[in-house]
């Protein structure tokens, strides 16, 4: 227990899971807390300052599970596992102590699994900076599930407008500052996470920020303010942190300014029901009327776009020209979503396993999307004169001019076997005949299984038994079993100098002997250095997918990027849409207007939709400035 209460003190404001053989184990507050959350029986385990202590525990086989539960309640989450085998600590006493460590701390903002991700949804962890006396503030934002990092340097009173368009998981602020009236307005409502005041200085930020991206000075990356030094500072020092000391490799930051898109104030952004409707759901809301997406990572896109209107006349019209490329020739656009359906979601594959939390699975996605994205290039570079949206879209996934992201998908399709388990641990994901190293340990360890079943055989004619089998479980290792009217006759001798009782069940009986001991032991070093192997190469190969992560995430994008296109494209294939004209005059002019979301409503109960015209113009000549709609 006093190393449990050790860990508990490093992170007393985290429900601590303990790991214990093949459970988690809580105890005090946290078992009473997670009973009540998960519904688990909780009970009692010995007693402190003679009180008996509480206990609840999950299988460490479902933590997951329990975790999403958890973290969607609003938890954190310390996660202790064992460093060492039971066995090893033995060795150094018999009241020796198992050694743990916390390898993550599971927080909404900071979780990677895809079972407790939303995967049509961001997952934003964001931090905010205050400096100048409370004059100046910044907004530092990160994926930790993608890699996307965004820095805003903004007016106090912005803060509010864009934490509203991102719709963070979790917000780090420091002590200080929470009572900011800013700070205070724009996080109602959010989940925050309290950091101390020392964490929050600009130069440990600066010097966190030059260690995340292995860099000595912060120039390729431009100019910072103290207010965003201090806000990238706690962030990459919460990651830290979560991480236990490993670091999120982020992509390099995207410099956002407030004004780069519409400003929609929370109250507004509520009654326009973009994401979610009224109620809260997602059903009933602006993105999911208009999303024909195929992809994860296009319908997060699609909803960042739709969250964020651009105010950039220009990148509209890219858009809407990628839109027209897909509406404009059906074949085109189903030839694209029929790919796209067979696209991973690359963007968080990617971060699991630089995380050290991905499994085969992972890498095989990215192979996936890779061999995606040819294919759809090889179809769209062929039109004539694509437009520049989808041009720079099939530049990223064109493998053509990228020969080592090439070869890493050569190499990865080539290794992998057909049939993938989703950890590592699990092992044969290698295909046979890729790796003679491994082919030659997978062959003795084969040669070996002959052996006992020949060694069964044998034993079988030597004793006469003909229903003596050899067999194999957790806990013995392979053994002899016999029926029990038999083991007598293997218990006296001779047969009792070859034969080694191990067990007495009910019905039968169980022995060994030296030569199957051998036998299982060669058996055993086979298996531990066919998984060794298996994890040299599957390592050598995350290694290069974090060497190539740059061009890992242009692919990412590209593909998203084509699917909110060819999605848009057949939503406007559905509704009979109609391209607007992008004018410089503050005019706004719609005939037979829509609205998606109310159509589509009443298009389910067999209602028609009656079109609207509405002209406004500032000057006042061809409409009025405003108008008052009540009712």
């Amino acid at each position: 227990m006093a190393q449990y209460l050790e860990m508990k003190r490093d992170h007393p404001d985290a429900l601590l899971f303990f790991r214990m053989g093949d459970f988690y184990e809580l105890f005090f507050n946290d078992a009473i807390v997670a009973g009540q959350t998960l519904g688990i029986t909780q009970t009692f385990r010995g007693q402190h300052n003679g009180q008996p202590i509480p206990m609840a525990g999950v299988p460490y086989h479902a933590a997951e599970g329990y975790l999403s539960r958890l973290i969607k309640a609003g938890h954190r989450v310390a996660v202790c596992e064992q460093t060492e085998d039971p066995a090893e600590a033995k060795k150094r006493g018999s009241k020796s102590v198992v050694r743990r460590e916390i390898v993550r701390v599971v927080t909404p903002g900071t979780i990677t699994e895809e079972s407790l991700l939303e995967a049509r949804s961001a997952n934003c962890l964001a931090s905010i900076g205050i400096a100048g006396g409370g004059r100046e503030a910044a907004l530092a934002l990160a994926d930790v599930s993608t890699g996307k990092f965004e820095v805003f340097n903004l007016a106090p009173a912005a803060l509010e407008d864009v934490l509203s368009a991102v719709g963070p998981r979790e917000v780090l602020v420091a002590d200080s500052v929470m009572a900011h009236v800013d700070v205070s307005r724009a996080t109602q409502g959010l989940t925050l996470t309290p950091r101390p005041d020392a964490r929050a200085d600009a130069k440990l930020g600066e010097r966190l920020f030059k260690t995340a991206f292995g860099v000595s000075t912060l120039d390729g990356f431009g100019a910072f303010s103290r207010a965003e030094l201090i806000a990238c500072g706690l962030l990459f020092d919460y990651l830290a942190l979560t991480q236990a000391g490993g670091q999120a490799r982020l992509d390099p930051p995207v410099r956002s300014a407030p004004d780069a898109f519409l400003a929609i104030d929370p109250a507004t952004r509520s009654s326009l029901e973009i994401e979610k409707s009224s109620r809260g759901q997602r059903q009933g809301s602006l993105v999911a009327a208009v999303d024909r997406t195929v992809t994860a990572a296009g319908a997060r896109l699609l909803a960042f776009r739709l969250g964020r209107p651009s105010r950039d006349a220009a990148e509209i019209e890219r858009r809407l020209d990628a839109v027209a490329f897909f509406l404009d020739a059906s074949e085109r656009r189903e030839f694209a979503r029929d790919a796209l359906k067979r696209a991973s979601d690359l963007e968080r594959s990617r971060m699991r396993l630089s995380l050290r939390r991905g499994g085969p699975r992972d890498l095989a996605a990215l192979t996936a999307c890779l061999s995606v994205g040819e294919q759809i290039c090889a179809d769209l570079v062929g039109q004539d004169s694509p437009p520049a949206e989808i041009a720079s879209a099939c530049a990223a996934l064109t493998l053509a001019d990228k020969p080592k992201l090439a070869a890493f998908a050569q190499q990865v399709s080539a290794a992998f076997a057909r049939e993938l388990p989703v950890q590592a641990r699990d092992g044969g994901f290698i295909a046979a005949g890729y790796d003679p190293a491994l082919d030659e340990t997978r062959s003795l360890k084969e040669d070996a299984r002959g052996v006992i079943a020949r060694l069964e055989a044998e034993y079988g004619t030597e004793t006469g038994i003909s229903g003596l089998r050899i067999k194999h479980n957790n806990v013995l290792g392979f053994f002899i079993e016999v029926n029990a009217k038999h083991g007598d006759v293997l218990m006296k001798p001779p047969l009792a100098g070859t034969f080694i009782h191990r067990q007495t069940m009910a019905n039968a009986m169980r022995f060994s002997t030296t030569q199957l001991n051998e036998l299982e032991a060669k058996i055993s070093r086979a298996d531990g250095e066919a998984q060794a192997r298996e994890m040299d190469i599957f390592n050598r190969f995350i290694a290069e997918a974090d060497a190539l992560g740059p061009e890992l995430a242009l692919v990412a994008d590209g593909l998203a990027r084509l699917d909110v296109a060819s999605g848009n494209a057949e939503w406007a294939a559905e509704a009979s849409a109609v391209r607007p004209e992008i004018a410089d005059t503050p005019v706004f002019d719609a005939e037979g207007a829509r609205h998606p979301v109310v159509e589509a409503a009443l298009r389910a109960t067999g209602q028609g939709f009656t079109a609207n015209d509405c002209r406004l113009d500032a000057d006042g000549n061809v409409g009025p400035r405003l108008m008052l709609i009540t009712g």
